[in-house]
């Protein structure tokens, strides 16, 4: 049967420098695998490095941003407190220097009726003349 194959038909048999060629390729594969294998675990190791930096980073911003917080919540609360405490202050002064006008007004009053009585009857019966008139007009 193979007697009638033309020579570029016939099988060929591996030559021992094709063999030798085959092998070396072989041994560069391997190597290339471990040497890829390898650059992937560090790969690996380097990510798993990168996150626990990048939770510790997390972590310490996380606890900036709430000092940060509490200490402008501090801030504001007594910049409140100091403004509150300053209008409190500002009413009782007011409070105070109205009392102190009423009183003044008052021992005026006093002072014009002991000097005027007649004067001050008959301012008292004008005023309660007209006061009287208003509410007829209402009703």
């Amino acid at each position: 049967m193979n007697s009638h194959l033309s020579p570029e038909q016939t099988p060929r048999r591996p030559t021992a420098s094709a063999s030798a060629t085959t092998s070396a390729r072989s041994d560069a594969d391997d190597a290339s695998r471990d040497s890829f294998g390898e650059t992937l675990s560090q790969l690996s190791r380097d990510v798993a490095s990168l996150k626990d930096t990048f939770a510790l980073l997390a972590s310490q911003a996380g606890g900036e941003a709430a000092k940060t917080m509490r200490n402008m919540s501090e801030a504001v609360a007594s910049q409140v407190g100091d403004a509150a405490s300053g209008v409190a202050d500002t009413g009782s002064d007011l409070a105070t220097s109205a009392k102190q006008h009423a009183k003044t007004f008052a021992s005026e009053l006093e002072a014009m009726a002991r000097r005027n009585p007649l004067g001050t009857i008959a301012g008292t019966l004008v005023v309660g003349i007209i006061v009287g008139m208003m509410s007829r007009g209402r009703g």
